[in-house]
């Protein structure tokens, strides 16, 4: 039995962004206008549902680093991401590897779809840095650079799943490599997009590529049918989230940030300690303290995330402790 159309579950103009058009996509690959301007794709927009599946599968990972693809099309400067999916590799926590199992499984996923009538093409793909920022390593800019020269248009998309957790919001950039030959304008500023520093084993990698690449805007949108069900999963989980303590789901790397910002103010403080011997005064010393300058001001970022994080935990421990979190689980109240 065919149930009868919702007029309520569609609106035409939020829903349009899932209407793929295949000739229009393929005019702008034939065309090639990214060929002339190096920065013609501006703009990434993620569906909701690629988004959660992306972000579900970067914190499954923990500490290793995943990877998976993601489909879409073009629409003028735009690209647009309907889906995504995660490819079976071998991950590190340094990269990830794709092996003859990934492409097979690439190969069939693609006829699956085909056969489902899910014509969109794969133009781009995904990996996590859990706990260091969003940006491309060596690696990644020469595996990009390789996917843009033979399977353009293609973007890669890098989200961090522990500082996610930590700020609340998905922490997500979306990249393209710059060719070769193109001198774009330097940068020596080694922060990632939320304006945090690149940890400190991983500044000399950081460095030495950022040059390379250039970032895209990041949007997202979503169906109507998909704010049904994410109000649906809201109904039906809002105790468990906002009883959650990110103290704790997210302690290691929290854990790691301190660390790591140990490790930076000792090498500043030497550094300082040694322009203060020699007296040494110029653009160094003045670049050093910029950075203790910057190194405070993190230090006052990382104390106020634990105090609201405290602050929060006893909020929640007298809203949801005992007596509600019984009832949260379906107990009944006990009688006083």
């Amino acid at each position: 039995m065919e149930l009868p159309p919702n007029p309520g579950l569609v609106d035409v103009q939020r829903d349009a962004l899932y209407a793929y058009d295949a000739d229009a996509h393929k005019a702008v690959v034939n065309s090639r206008p990214w060929t002339t301007d190096y920065k013609y794709f501006k703009t990434v927009r993620i569906s909701s549902v690629a988004m959660i599946k992306m972000v579900m599968h970067a914190r499954s990972g923990g500490n290793l680093e995943v990877m998976g693809m993601m489909q879409g099309y073009i629409e003028g400067s735009t690209m647009v991401i309907t889906d995504a999916y995660r490819l079976p590799v071998e991950g590190t926590e340094t990269r990830v590897n794709a092996q003859d199992e990934a492409n097979e499984y690439m190969v069939e996923y693609l006829r699956l779809c085909r056969e489902e009538n899910r014509l969109e093409n794969v133009i781009g793909w995904y990996h996590s840095h859990p706990g260091y920022g969003c940006w491309l390593s060596g690696i990644d800019v020469g595996t990009q650079s390789l996917q843009q020269q033979f399977n353009e248009p293609f973007v890669a998309v890098v989200i961090d799943p522990d500082r996610t957790v930590s700020q609340n919001k998905v922490e997500i950039g979306a990249f393209r490599t710059i060719p070769e030959g193109v001198k774009p304008p330097a940068t020596t500023n080694a922060t990632t997009g939320d304006g945090q520093s690149v940890p400190l084993n991983k500044v000399e990698d950081f460095g030495a590529h950022s040059h390379r690449y250039y970032a895209l805007d990041v949007e997202h949108f979503k169906s109507t049918l998909d704010s049904k069900l994410l109000e649906t999963l809201w109904n039906k989980y809002w105790v468990q989230t906002l009883a959650q303590n990110p103290l704790l789901t997210n302690r290691d790397y929290t854990s790691s940030q301190m660390v790591d910002l140990g490790s930076r103010i000792l090498k500043a403080s030497k550094t300082l300690e040694t322009l203060s011997t020699t007296g040494q005064r110029g653009p160094k010393s003045d670049a050093v303290d910029q950075n203790i300058e910057k190194l405070l001001g993190e230090v006052k970022q990382i104390t106020a995330k634990e105090r609201s994080g405290l602050m929060a935990a006893e909020v929640k421990g007298k809203v949801f402790g005992c007596g509600c979190r019984g009832q949260a689980q379906g107990a009944q109240p006990e009688n006083p």
